[in-house]
């Protein structure tokens, strides 16, 4: 009878230890997966900050200074123009022209998509709010949006651009 209880003890205390070592096991699975969802959600907290970047760089009225967000072989298929700008003097020569209409931009909506530590795509809808250098009348222009960024040097660079007005619903 003895020998019973000294199996029943040394089973259940083996079950015991096989428990809180899955239970141990289960939590550090658990926090690896929320330090993987703090790291994506930080970078896509740094993601989205790019946009707030590039709409400042707009702001500030300076082509060049919104050139300097795109990578040297970065495609720009711009809002207003029908040409696909494929080099910085491209781009610049839109920002130029696009400039002069105090462009100032509100994201509506955002999928961010983070590829890998280097790369990622920021989707969306976008609100530009357009001022007529003629008659000063300022007036809202929705658009579609992608964005795909690339870590070149440690920094975060635009290398393609796409934005088109808003389709109407159809």
């Amino acid at each position: 009878m003895k020998r019973m209880s000294r199996t029943r003890a040394t089973l259940a205390g083996g079950v015991a230890v096989a428990v809180l070592g899955t239970l141990a096991v289960g939590v550090g699975v658990a926090q690896a997966g929320e330090k993987d969802d703090r790291r994506v959600k930080t970078g896509e907290r740094e993601i989205a900050a790019l946009f707030d970047r590039w709409n400042a760089a707009l702001r500030s009225g300076d082509p060049e200074r919104v050139t300097d967000l795109y990578a040297e072989d970065a495609v720009l298929l711009p809002t207003a123009s029908p040409r696909i700008r494929t080099d910085h003097a491209a781009i610049a020569d839109y920002f130029a022209h696009f400039l002069q209409k105090k462009p100032r931009g509100e994201k509506i909506r955002t999928e961010i998509e983070i590829l890998d530590a280097n790369s990622a795509i920021d989707a969306g809808l976008y609100r530009f709010h357009l001022t007529d250098p003629k008659t000063g009348v300022t007036k809202p222009v929705e658009a579609r949006y992608t964005y795909v960024y690339e870590k070149r040097d440690g920094r975060w660079l635009i290398v393609n651009h796409h934005s088109s007005v808003l389709p109407a619903e159809g």
